[in-house]
């Protein structure tokens, strides 16, 4: 079984480390270009504990795109699906994460789907709150309630880093505020989006996060029904057609399994039913992919038989 054999996992995170050296940090985000390329952590949640561990899985990051997942998963609950899919759509696209082409030329006017810049500062302008501190604090909160960790909080440099290098997205928040997708103040919803980037977890509580989705919305240690379970259903849909960028296709067919990437070199894996994986490996592909971590999850799919379809 997945958690049963460290020893085996151990080899495979090893060779899947010799990877590292073919990918790059994200330089773009000028603080996200400070990490280590060569680092690796695998960690694996069954309900009851960290059932495997390699690696340094205390060490944090930032969530970035992962992010997207949970924003949503909390626009839905505070506004419904009617609502929150009247603004974005549900399709994959083959186009780079911070693309505007598909904004600029598909009518209505509104992002292609949740995981794509554009759709995820749609979905982040529709969590509920009075301010950027209070949509903030109550998706804190939710991650608080995933994790069971009440420490996750935001990295400030990591935020501000990311605020003075958002044109893309501000032209992308702009474009939708005169096409009505929104109508919050394009720097407030920037503000909120870099700090929900930021915020700061490790692999083993990426693993937790990927476990409830994993399995229904239910936290098992607490009995939680934290995720609605049609909510579950649709984050983990989305994790398979659109969580890996616009390598999706190639991750479903190779990998199989429900799983979302972010840039700081994160990925989140849920398999239905079973374990959440937490991946941490900072050098990326060209694609924004963590390029050990993508090969690491191939290679758990195909010894574990762990892929969906």
């Amino acid at each position: 079984m997945l958690c049963d054999d460290q020893e085996i996992l151990q080899l495979m995170i090893e060779e899947a480390r010799t990877y590292t050296g073919e990918g790059q940090v994200a330089s773009y985000i000028p603080a996200l270009a400070e990490a280590d390329p060569s680092v690796l952590t695998l960690a694996i949640y069954d309900g009851g504990e960290t059932c495997a561990a390699v690696g340094n899985t205390e060490e944090t990051f930032t969530l970035q795109s992962i992010s997207k997942v949970l924003s949503l998963a909390l626009a839905l609950m505070d506004r419904g699906e009617d609502e929150v899919f009247s603004r974005v759509g549900m399709e994959p696209t083959g186009d780079p994460f911070n693309s505007i082409i598909k904004l600029e030329t598909h009518r209505p006017n509104k992002p292609l789907n949740p995981m794509i810049n554009a759709g995820a500062l749609a979905v982040t302008s529709m969590i509920s709150g009075a301010s950027t501190s209070e949509k903030l604090g109550r998706l804190l909160t939710f991650i608080h309630e995933l994790t069971e960790n009440p420490d996750i909080h935001y990295d400030e440099h990591v935020a501000q880093s990311e605020l003075r290098t958002a044109d893309l997205n501000r032209s992308l928040a702009y474009f939708m505020r005169q096409h009505n997708v929104f109508d919050d103040e394009v720097e407030d919803l920037l503000d909120l989006y870099t700090k929900q980037c930021a915020i700061k977890v490790s692999s083993q509580d990426l693993a937790k996060i990927g476990y409830v989705i994993a399995n229904e919305g239910k936290h098992v240690q607490s009995r939680r029904q934290i995720i609605p379970l049609h909510i579950a259903r649709i984050l983990k849909t989305f994790m398979v057609t659109c969580g890996m960028y616009n390598a999706s296709g190639e991750f479903a067919i190779r990998v199989g399994i429900p799983a979302k990437s972010g840039v700081s070199g994160g990925i989140m894996a849920s398999i239905p039913h079973g374990q959440g994986i937490g991946i941490y490996g900072p050098a990326l592909d060209d694609k924004g992919n963590s390029i050990a971590g993508m090969k690491l999850l191939e290679a758990l799919s195909h010894r574990y038989d762990l892929s969906i379809f």
